[in-house]
């Protein structure tokens, strides 16, 4: 399974790089002229695409929010029993933490350096997606109330999405880790 972002345009390149440089020097130790650089473009160039350094910021983190959400829904909608459901929602988020770990660093970091606007898309996607999760660990566990499954989806996702900081393992090993660990914690609902 795949879950990577597709980076087919220069305005898809432009967000992965700058998500890369954001992850590794903070927001605001890249400059439009850095993330041009590193795209094989002048700084410049880059507002033909976006209005500026904070668009680009935005931007990324509301279209990880997007694919995320469309992942989600389109493994929950296929239609497998909860339990299948279940863990491909979580080998799905596995693939996307252990394959874009820089955005998962940029989504908790630079945070507060969104725009309000921005901030509340993102908020709203990001809720979306954990409702998917929500709604299938509710039918895996009938008895579990919706604010006990959506506390138990946040940790799950605290669990994958501490990849930036835990991945000491080779990707395969971690990724069984992970897989293993977040279908474990199942037992505990």
């Amino acid at each position: 399974m795949t879950t990577e972002l597709p980076t087919a345009t220069r305005r898809d390149q432009i967000l992965t790089t700058a998500a890369k440089l954001f992850a590794e020097r903070g927001f605001h130790g890249v400059s439009v002229h850095d993330i041009g650089a590193a795209c094989g473009i002048s700084g410049p160039a880059l507002y033909k695409h976006f209005s500026g350094k904070d668009d680009v910021l935005s931007q990324a983190l509301v279209a990880i929010s997007e694919f995320l959400l469309a992942g989600g829904r389109r493994v929950a909608g296929e239609g497998s029993s909860p339990d299948v459901t279940y863990a491909e929602l979580v080998e799905f988020h596995v693939d996307f933490a252990l394959g874009s770990p820089e955005l998962i660093s940029v989504q908790a970091r630079e945070w507060q350096n969104l725009a309000p606007d921005a901030r509340r898309r993102v908020r709203e996607l990001q809720l979306a997606y954990v409702d998917v999760w929500v709604d299938v660990l509710r039918e895996l566990r009938p008895g579990l109330d919706r604010p006990a499954a959506r506390a138990a989806a946040q940790a799950v996702f605290g669990l994958l999405n501490s990849t930036p900081h835990s991945a000491r393992l080779d990707q395969a090993s971690m990724r069984a880790l992970l897989v293993r660990m977040a279908r474990g914690s199942l037992q505990g609902l």
